[in-house]
């Protein structure tokens, strides 16, 4: 079993319940693990029988544009796009932290994570 993990990705987008994020936005960092079967990448050495990390990047870049109230939703939707791309995907985990979120009080982020 392989496992890539992308790491520290960080995006600015206008998730949020409150109109004003949806207006103002914040910074927004996203953590990805994929299990995936890497004997052939392993064996092969070849890019196309690997899971292509900067595919998935490319896939979580574009989901982060789309606005939404919740970081549920933007975790599901990248679950989503890479099971669809990715056949060879086994289990995967994603992280969206929204930083300095607006909660009236001093919070370095808040967190969501989802596993399928």
């Amino acid at each position: 079993m392989g496992i890539i993990e992308l790491e520290g990705m960080e995006f600015y987008a206008y998730h949020g319940c409150f109109k004003e994020e949806q207006i103002v936005g914040n910074k927004f960092i996203v953590y990805v693990r994929m299990e995936y079967n890497a004997e052939k990448a392993v064996k092969s050495d070849y890019i196309g029988d690997a899971l292509n990390y900067q595919r998935a990047y490319e896939m979580i870049k574009e989901q982060l544009q789309v606005k939404s109230h919740l970081l549920e939703h933007v975790a599901e939707r990248i679950l989503d796009i890479l099971y669809k791309n990715f056949p060879e995907l086994v289990h995967a985990t994603v992280k969206v932290s929204k930083m300095n979120p607006p909660m009236g009080g001093q919070i370095e982020k808040v967190s969501l994570t989802l596993s399928r």
